[in-house]
């Protein structure tokens, strides 16, 4: 069984700092993408960073420039550096990975339970 555990979220003022990381657990070999989504009350989840096994990034226009995605492959854990945080950056971050080889299976949308970031002005 694979399961994704994200922290480091937390409460801090505009301007401030946070990281994230997820760590990715179970008998896995490999994975192809791991990303962030977040959803703030009321929106749909949306796409923060993505990152690929061998390196590509895409970064949501809004977080361009502010955050940095990172992976370590060894420790199968995703990090999400977040720097200048706004008040519209506040929502639930979760963890997603996909293509997720375990054995011969490879899984697709497995996701973390989420970890709240909350950005005061």
């Amino acid at each position: 069984q694979v399961q994704l555990v994200e922290s480091g979220g937390g409460l801090v003022q505009a301007g401030g700092s946070l990281r994230l990381s997820c760590a990715a657990s179970g008998s896995i070999r490999s994975i192809d993408f791991m990303g962030w989504y977040r959803q703030a009350p009321g929106k749909q989840r949306e796409l923060v960073a993505t990152l690929s096994a061998v390196g590509t990034t895409n970064y949501a226009g809004s977080v361009k420039g502010r955050f940095t995605i990172s992976r370590d492959n060894a420790k199968n854990t995703l990090y999400l550096q977040m720097n200048s945080l706004k008040p519209e950056d506040t929502a639930v971050y979760y963890c997603n990975a996909q293509g997720v080889l375990v054995g011969v299976f490879k899984l697709n949308n497995v996701w973390g339970q989420g970890t709240q970031v909350t950005v005061s002005s």
